[in-house]
């Protein structure tokens, strides 16, 4: 039992093809905060989101009348807008994964809603957690919000087993992140095109159910580079499918042009798999010259020469992997993390 215990509830909608990495982060954190011994609970809000319907403002009118006395409200900021119009009676947190919780194709009026019910409900708020130093750096701008009601809690890792690698003369190579432009997955594929004289294959683990035209384009474009042979769109995999996926890794690759936290890059060097990735928001945060390689967004070329050296050489491979095994296990777990976030709420709610 944890010698402060604190009763924390976080509100927050399912989980969706495009909040999936916030509701893990939010699941693993009250676990985390339950294994300490503190009484946590997630608190799942029915209806649309982020963009709220009537359902979605009934069930967190309902999700806080129904508050434990004692609970400190910790909302998501995907249904943030839900809660324009509720009393916040109460010091709650906003918990950001994303500075703009709107995709690119949503049209110009239901963002401007949006934004005008996010920001008055920002205005209940005691402060708000990001889950990334790339979500505070934006927030400030596009809130309005003060530098000094945010506090950064990055995702914890757990503790998995080291990746074994291929174990064939050629490197499979892995890339997460579903098939949106954002990700970056036509700069990879450009990239390995150039390595047409090295043995190499690319597994891509993502839904292409946000943008299936872009997904489409993805497949065409393997045809046209004549890489298709070598590359497998595996779908949104579940956590024991990407497991298997990840045991087989040799060199995790990511073009992407802004992540927010940069956790599949942290849960390849946490599995002791190196890296090659483009500086884009977070994806980077992590990599050192001793386990991995981080080229320019945009320089597709410098990408292809910098993978070339550790697809063809399985020594260069292994001494990356030393060197992401160690960096990986320098990174936080769930239990720091969950502490530094019931510090961070505290503080909050002081300030």
């Amino acid at each position: 039992m944890s010698a402060d215990p604190i009763c924390l509830r976080l509100l927050t909608p399912p989980p969706t093809e495009h909040a999936a990495g916030g509701h893990r982060y939010g699941a693993q954190l009250v676990a985390a905060l339950r294994d300490a011994g503190h009484d946590a609970a997630l608190v799942a809000l029915p209806g649309r989101f982020p963009l709220p319907d009537d359902a979605a403002r009934a069930a967190a009118a309902q999700a806080w009348a129904a508050l434990p006395d004692s609970a400190v409200p910790v909302i998501d900021a995907l249904g943030l807008a839900a809660f324009d119009g509720v009393a916040l009676a109460r010091p709650a947190i906003g918990l950001f994964h994303h500075a703009t919780p709107l995709r690119n194709d949503v049209d110009e009026a239901a963002r401007a809603t949006l934004a005008e019910a996010r920001g008055r409900a920002l205005a209940g708020l005691a402060g708000i957690v990001a889950s990334s130093a790339s979500t505070l750096f934006r927030l400030p701008t596009e809130d309005g919000l003060p530098a000094a009601r945010v506090r950064v809690v990055a995702p914890g890792l757990p503790a998995w087993p080291r990746a074994a690698g291929s174990g064939g003369s050629g490197c499979h190579i892995i890339s997460i992140g579903g098939l949106v432009p954002r990700k970056g997955h036509d700069r990879l594929l450009r990239a390995l095109a150039r390595l047409f004289d090295l043995d190499w294959r690319l597994t891509i683990i993502g839904t292409p159910h946000r943008r299936p035209a872009h997904a489409a384009a993805l497949v065409e474009l393997a045809r046209t580079l004549d890489v298709a042979a070598r590359v497998t769109f595996a779908g949104d995999l579940d956590e024991a499918g990407r497991e298997a996926v990840w045991q087989t890794a040799d060199l995790f690759a990511l073009a992407t042009a802004w992540e927010a936290s940069g956790m599949a890059a942290a849960e390849a060097l946490r599995r002791g798999v190196p890296v090659a990735v483009t500086a884009g928001g977070e994806a980077a945060a992590a990599v050192t010259p001793a386990c991995g390689i981080v080229t320019d967004v945009d320089d597709v070329d410098g990408l292809s020469k910098a993978m070339r050296r550790l697809v063809f050489s399985a020594a260069l491979r292994r001494d990356f992997a030393d060197g992401a095994w160690a960096a990986g296990q320098a990174l936080p777990g769930w239990p720091e993390q969950a502490q530094a976030f019931v510090d961070a709420v505290r503080a909050l709610q002081a300030a």
